[in-house]
């Protein structure tokens, strides 16, 4: 008789019951009835009957975990072989021994890990909270298998709700605040399962979830601390997190974090960059002394090293947050070369529809208002001479609307000097109209660089351009920059350009599209231009139905300064009590 006609043989279910209760006797008798078990588990019809048969699986879990080496190898490998059978597995976890299911669990969530339906399916299934129960109560191996199966499923939304609701989050902290050395090989699947959970806003019910997490920063490695970073720039980055913001900041959150700027890896500055942007940008009160210039010129140098796109954009954020104001922060700035870093940027950027893309312009674009302050000439005349405007009007095409309002405010501030500038150069006097370098609307000798002139840069067009456009974010500021051509001294000439450029089309439409403050700033224009017959003939007509409309449903205040503009179009006497 062969071994395995033996084996089959044996394989009846009555003599397999007589083997399984044999388990529940003495160490040698236990210990050869699992060895024999195991040896005719090979063959499959008999091992699908062992899995059957009643308490049998609950003793050899007993088995694996009682103090018998040889028994509980035989055991493990018994089960192993078992838990080829669904059911089996169940019954395993029933009785307390989670891994085969696990396994099965992440084998399943493995082969579809790219179909959110599925994963949103084992979530809604009940799968997380078996998890969970697995990796608070289960030993080592069962807390990995359980940690490794919900970090798949915590890629999706909704399954992150449900591990909130679970309560893992206290869990997870208590892991990783844990000393015990067996308990090391958790704590990366932990981290990275807090950096998925804080994701979604309702982990700021834990109010103290970020001051933990700040807190175990320096007691981990670096594979963790990008996790933790992660998580606690998910945080903060929550429209709701202002008090966490706070907190975190008053507690000293950016001096422990400065130090990641010098990191070797670079997702990991980058994410120190990106935390340290969203603890400050409502916060910037203190932010260049907590720099200080040492951290300044490490934050400028990242922006000129660096080949990563995010990490630039990480970097010029965090400087965009330095209150325009602090002269101190201009200076630091100004003296390790922040500027031809940004130009240099800018040049080889283009138009880009990616967030990071514009995010990277728009703080590039509020960086740029510092070195353009109307009070600051030098500064303004450095600036220019580096090649500050062309960079400003390139963004008044590739960025977003709300880059292209910094820029447009850069521009106001430049144009505010121009006059003055134009009329104090000792060259004035050989330039006459026939030159390239003379100005009509500054009436002098006018450039780029030496005069920051809006004509001269080219920016009427894409200034006008932008009114004409579908968004209205930067109105108010392209309507500051071109005001600048209507002041008292040179407001017929300014007007003048302002037409042959044909903007006073786009600038009537204001009146219809724009808010109050962009409707008064439009009004004052065209009051100045209708002044002048030539513009009242061209453009006269078509404005004339728009502000007798804004004069008899839009706001009061508006009222007298269309009055006036009526007046110019001779609709209204200018001392007429219509109003």
């Amino acid at each position: 008789m062969t071994k395995t006609s033996v084996q089959e043989k044996m394989g009846i279910v009555g003599y397999l019951s007589t083997l399984v209760r044999s388990l529940t006797r003495d160490v040698e008798e236990r210990r050869e009835t699992v060895g024999l078990l195991l040896a005719l588990s090979e063959i499959p019809a008999i091992r699908r009957r062992i899995g059957k048969i009643q308490g049998c699986i609950v003793m050899l879990v007993a088995l694996l975990n009682g103090d018998d080496p040889l028994a509980s190898s035989d055991a493990r490998m018994l089960l192993r072989a078992l838990s080829s059978n669904t059911q089996d597995v169940l019954h395993m976890a029933e009785a307390g021994y989670f891994k085969p299911l696990v396994q099965h669990l992440r084998e399943a969530i493995s082969r579809m890990e790219l179909t959110d339906q599925t994963s949103a399916s084992l979530g809604e299934e009940g799968a997380i909270e078996p998890l969970v129960k697995m990796f608070r109560l289960g030993k080592l191996e069962g807390k990995l298998c359980a940690l490794g199966a919900l970090r798949n499923l915590s890629s999706l939304k909704e399954n992150v709700h449900l591990l909130v609701k679970s309560g893992i989050v206290e869990a997870l902290l208590q892991l990783l605040f844990s000393i015990t050395s067996v308990l090391m090989t958790l704590r990366e699947p932990a981290s990275a399962i807090l950096a998925s959970i804080a994701q979604v806003e309702s982990i700021l019910v834990n109010q103290d979830v970020a001051q933990q997490m700040l807190s175990l920063l320096n007691l981990s490695g670096p594979v963790v601390q990008y996790h933790l970073l992660c998580a606690l720039n998910s945080i903060a980055e929550h429209s709701s997190a202002l008090k966490v913001r706070t907190k975190m900041k008053e507690s000293g959150a950016v001096q422990l974090l400065l130090p990641f700027l010098t990191e070797n890896k670079p997702e990991i500055r980058t994410t120190a960059l990106n935390l340290l942007y969203n603890i400050s940008k409502d916060l910037p009160g203190e932010l260049t002394e907590q720099l200080g210039q040492t951290y300044l010129t490490t934050i400028v140098n990242i922006i000129s090293a660096t080949p990563c796109e995010n990490e630039k954009a990480a970097a010029v954020g965090l400087l965009s947050n330095l209150p325009v104001s602090d002269k101190k922060a201009t200076e630091i700035l100004r003296r390790v070369n922040l500027l031809p870093s940004l130009i240099s940027l800018l040049g080889s950027l283009t138009v880009t529809s990616t967030p990071k893309g514009k995010w990277l312009v728009e703080s590039v674009a509020s960086i740029l208002v510092r070195f353009t302050i109307p009070s600051d000439k030098k500064l303004q005349l450095l600036s220019a001479e580096q090649g500050l405007i062309p960079c400003l009007v390139k963004i008044l095409s590739i960025g977003s609307p709300v880059a292209k309002s910094r820029a447009a405010t850069s521009l106001m501030q430049l144009s505010k000097n121009s006059l003055s500038l134009s009329k104090s150069r000792p060259t004035k006097w050989s330039c006459v109209p026939r030159t390239s370098g003379y100005c009509e609307v500054h009436d002098g000798c006018c450039s780029t660089k030496g005069t920051f002139c809006l004509i001269k840069a080219g920016t009427l067009s894409p200034l006008i351009q932008i009114l004409e456009g579908k968004e209205r974010d930067a109105d108010e500021a392209v309507l500051g920059a071109l005001g600048t051509l209507l002041q008292d001294e040179m407001w017929g000439k300014g007007s003048n350009a302002i037409a042959k450029a044909l903007g006073v089309p786009a600038i009537t439409r204001l009146l219809e599209v724009g808010n109050l403050k962009v409707q008064e700033k439009a009004l004052w224009m065209l009051e100045r231009i209708f002044r002048i017959e030539t513009n009242r003939v061209q453009f006269g007509e078509p404005a004339q139905v728009i502000l007798i409309d804004l004069a008899q449903n839009g706001a009061p205040t508006l009222k007298p300064m269309v009055a006036k503009i009526l007046a110019h179009l001779e609709l209204l006497q200018i001392q007429s009590s219509y109003f």
